[in-house]
C-alpha cells in the first residue's frame, strides 16, 4: 500500500486521493456526534459534510466530462447506490425492530412513517411539512430524523449529473470553456443561500430541511471542484495558511453557533466557508498545511466508518432512554457515542464493504442500480408492513374498563387518585387519546399575523344574540369542546379568538423553533383585541399557558384593554402540565398504568406566575375559575379520570375530557351571563 506521504504523491498538487478530505470527514462526524450527544456544543458538522460531498461528486463528474464529454449516469448512480443504500436500508430496518420493542406504541406508528420517508429519501420534506423543531427536547424527535441530510444529498445525486452535463455541454458549445458552468453554480449558491437566509425568519423548518435552502452548500463544493485546477497553482505557503485558516473557521464558528441561533440563516456560512478553505488550500498540496493534522491513522479510520456512525448514533440517542428504562444521564450520552461507533465499525465491514468491494455492481451498472433499488424497496416495504401491525399493547393489570364519564364532580377526581396505581381504562380509550385533540373552535397557527373571524371560530349556540369570547393560546383551544357544550346549554354564541403559542397577555415571547422573537403573536394580539372591542361581547373568557416570560405589566395591559370593552371578564387558571406524553406513557406501561400518575408539585408548575396572573385578573374585575380541582386532588393529578385519558400529549387535555368539564364551568358562566 502506498504511503500517503510518499515523495511522488507529495510532489503532486491535484491528487486523486486527498488525506485532508478523509480527515475532514472525520472532523465533520465528530462534530455531529458530539453535538447530538451533548458532549460538546459544536455545530456545523453536517454543513461541512455537505461541502465535502459536493466537492467529491463535482470532481468526479467534471473529470469524466473532461475525459469523455459526457457522464455515464448508470455508472454514477450505481456507485452511489453501492455506497449509500446498503447501510441505510440495514439501519432503517433494524431501528424499526428496536422501535417495536422499546418505543411507545403510538410513537412507533409515527416512526414507521418517518422510516418510510427516509427509505425513499424524502424525509427532509416530511419534517419541513410537519414544522419539526430539530433541536426540540420534548420527546418528539424521531429516530429517523437525522436522515434529512442524507435525503438532500441523494436528491442532489439524482439531479446534479443531469444539470452539470447539460450546462457543461452548453458552455463548451457557446463559450468553448467552463465559464457558464461557473456562472450557473454561483447563481445556485447565491440564490439558495438567499432563500435559506430569508426563510429562516418566515418558516424556519422549511429553511432548515428544504433542499432548495441547503443545496448551496453542496453546490459550493462543486464550484470548488471546478476551480481546483486554478487553486492547485496557489503558492504552497499561501495554501498552507488558507487551509489552517479554514480549520480554525470550522471550529470557531461551530462553537459560536448554539441551539438558539436561527438556523440555517447566515450562521451555517461559517462552517461552509471553513471547509471550503481547507479543501481549497489542500488543492496545492502544501507540506505544512492543515493536512499535517488531518492526515493521521485515527482520523483516517474514523473517516472510513463515518457513514455508519452517522446512521447509528441518532437512533440510539432517541431510543436509549426507552432501552435502559431510566432517566437519560450524561454518562449515557458517552455510552451512546461509543456503542454507535462500534456498530458503525461492524456495519462498515459486514455490510458496506461487501457492496463497495463488489466491482460487478459498477462494471455492470444496471446490476448496481437494481441492487440498490431492491434494498431501498425492501426497507420501504418493511416500513409499510410495520404500519399495518397492531400496536404492541398489553393491559395486564388495568382491570375492568371504566365507563367514559370523565369529570363527574370533584369526587371523580378523588376516586381517580385513589385508583392511581391501577386506573381503569379501556384499550379503545387509550388508542383514541393521541388524536382526541378537541374539534370545536379555531386556532391560528404560528405564522398568522392577524386574527380574521371564520365560521369555524363560532361555536355553542351560533344563532344566539348573546356573545362570549374565548381568548388565548392552545391552552384556551383545549377548552373548545367544553365551551361548545356550555354555549349550547346556556344559549350563548361562543367566538374563539385563539393563536398557537400566543398568550393574550402583552409580553415578549421568543420561540426556539422560529429562532427569534414571536412577532406574529404581537401583531395578532393587537388585531384580536381590536376585533373584540368592535364585537362588544357580553363576556370574555381568558385562558392561557403560564410561561416564564410572564410579566405583571403585560398581564395588566391586556386585562385593562379587555376591561375597557365593557364585557364581563372570566379568567380560567392554567391546567396542570405533565412532564411527559401521557398517552405514550400509558401505552408503554399498559400493564402498569399507575406509572403515569402525575404528582401535582411537578404538574402544577410556575406557581408564582400562576398567582401573578390570577391577582391581575381579579384586580381588573374578572371572575376566576380555579381549574385545578377538575384535575388534581390530594397531591396527585391522575392521568385517567372517569375512563378518559386526561391529556393527549404532555400539555393539553383531550377533547373527550374537556367535554365532560362543561358542568364544571356552568355555574360561573350562568351567573355572569344572568348578571
Amino acid at each position: 500500500m502506498t504511503s500517503h506521504r510518499s515523495p511522488a504523491v507529495q510532489a503532486e498538487r491535484l491528487r486523486k486521493y486527498r488525506p485532508d478530505i478523509q480527515g475532514l470527514r472525520a472532523v465533520a462526524i465528530l462534530m455531529v456526534v458530539s453535538m447530538h450527544c451533548g458532549i460538546l456544543d459544536i455545530h456545523g458538522g453536517v454543513d461541512v459534510s455537505f461541502v465535502l460531498s459536493g466537492f467529491l461528486i463535482g470532481s468526479q463528474l467534471l473529470a469524466e466530462i473532461d475525459k469523455t464529454g459526457k457522464v455515464s449516469l448508470t455508472k454514477f448512480w450505481a456507485r452511489r447506490f453501492r455506497r449509500l443504500a446498503p447501510g441505510a436500508a440495514f439501519v432503517i430496518v433494524v431501528v424499526g425492530i428496536l422501535s417495536w420493542f422499546y418505543a411507545s406504541p403510538f410513537r412507533f406508528r409515527e416512526y414507521m412513517d418517518d422510516g418510510l420517508a427516509a427509505s425513499v429519501s424524502l424525509i427532509n420534506w416530511r419534517l419541513a411539512e410537519n414544522g419539526t423543531d430539530y433541536f426540540a427536547n420534548d420527546g418528539s424527535q424521531s429516530p429517523y430524523q437525522h436522515f434529512w441530510s442524507l435525503g438532500i444529498e441523494e436528491q442532489f445525486y439524482l439531479a446534479a449529473p443531469l444539470l452539470l452535463v447539460a450546462v457543461a455541454w452548453l458552455s463548451r458549445l457557446v463559450l468553448r470553456n467552463r465559464v457558464l458552468v461557473g456562472i450557473v453554480l454561483m447563481a445556485v449558491v447565491g440564490g439558495s443561500f438567499y432563500l435559506g437566509y430569508t426563510q429562516t425568519t418566515s418558516n424556519q423548518p422549511l429553511a432548515y430541511f428544504g433542499t432548495h435552502a441547503r443545496i448551496w452548500e453542496l453546490a459550493s463544493g462543486v464550484l470548488l471542484a471546478l476551480w481546483a485546477p486554478f487553486l492547485s497553482r496557489m503558492p504552497r505557503g499561501l495554501a498552507a495558511a488558507v487551509s489552517w485558516l479554514g480549520l480554525g473557521t470550522v471550529v470557531v464558528t461551530g462553537l459560536l453557533i448554539t441551539e438558539h441561533t436561527p438556523l440555517p440563516g447566515y450562521a451555517v456560512a461559517g462552517p461552509v466557508l471553513g471547509a471550503s478553505l481547507i479543501m481549497a488550500g489542500g488543492c496545492a498540496n502544501p507540506r505544512l498545511g492543515a493536512e499535517r493534522l488531518l492526515d493521521n491513522p485515527v482520523f483516517d479510520f474514523i473517516g472510513k466508518v463515518s457513514y455508519g456512525w452517522y446512521l447509528w448514533h441518532w437512533p440510539l440517542l432517541i431510543l436509549w432512554p426507552h432501552i435502559i428504562g431510566w432517566e437519560f444521564g450524561h454518562s449515557d450520552r458517552f455510552r451512546v457515542a461509543v456503542l454507535s461507533f462500534l456498530l458503525s465499525i461492524a456495519t462498515h465491514f459486514v455490510v458496506e464493504k461487501r457492496f463497495r468491494d463488489n466491482v460487478k455492481l459498477v462494471v455492470r451498472p444496471w446490476r448496481g442500480i437494481l441492487t440498490g433499488g431492491t434494498l431501498t424497496a425492501t426497507s420501504a416495504a418493511a416500513m409499510v408492513i410495520a404500519l399495518q401491525v397492531p400496536l404492541n399493547l398489553s393491559f395486564g393489570t388495568a382491570g375492568t374498563a371504566a365507563a367514559l364519564t370523565g369529570f363527574d364532580g370533584t369526587r371523580s377526581v378523588e376516586q381517580a387518585v385513589s385508583e392511581r396505581d391501577a386506573p381503569r381504562i379501556s384499550e379503545s380509550a387509550l388508542l383514541k387519546s393521541p388524536d382526541d385533540r378537541g374539534d370545536h373552535g379555531c386556532i391560528d397557527q404560528l405564522l398568522v399575523t392577524a386574527f380574521t373571524p371564520h365560521d369555524e371560530c363560532v361555536i355553542g349556540d351560533t344563532k344566539s344574540d348573546r356573545t362570549l369570547v374565548l381568548m388565548g393560546d392552545s391552552h384556551a383551544y383545549q377548552w373548545g369542546n367544553a365551551f361548545d357544550a356550555l354555549g349550547r346549554e346556556l344559549h350563548v354564541k361562543v367566538v374563539t379568538v385563539i393563536k398557537s403559542g400566543c398568550s393574550p397577555e402583552a409580553y415578549k415571547i421568543t420561540r426556539e423553533d422560529l429562532g427569534r422573537e414571536y412577532t406574529e403573536c404581537t401583531t395578532w394580539r393587537r388585531s384580536a383585541l381590536s376585533y373584540i372591542k368592535k364585537l362588544k361581547p357580553d363576556v370574555v373568557a381568558v385562558a392561557n399557558r403560564v410561561q416564564w416570560a410572564t410579566t405583571r405589566k403585560g398581564a395588566e395591559e391586556t386585562f385593562k384593554t379587555l376591561q375597557e370593552t365593557g364585557a364581563d371578564l372570566v379568567y380560567l387558571t392554567d391546567t396542570p402540565k405533565p412532564t411527559f406524553s401521557v398517552p405514550d406513557c400509558l401505552a408503554e406501561n399498559s400493564s402498569n398504568p399507575g406509572m403515569c400518575t402525575l404528582k401535582s408539585e411537578a404538574a402544577v408548575d410556575l406557581a408564582d406566575f400562576r398567582i401573578l396572573e390570577r391577582q391581575v385578573a381579579e384586580e381588573h374585575g374578572a371572575d376566576v375559575i380555579n381549574t385545578l380541582p377538575a384535575f388534581c386532588a390530594d397531591g396527585y393529578c391522575p392521568a385517567v379520570i372517569g375512563g378518559h385519558v386526561v391529556y393527549w400529549d404532555n400539555s393539553h387535555m383531550t377533547g373527550g375530557y374537556a367535554t365532560s368539564l362543561a358542568p364544571f364551568l356552568k355555574p360561573t358562566f350562568k351567573r355572569v351571563l344572568s348578571g
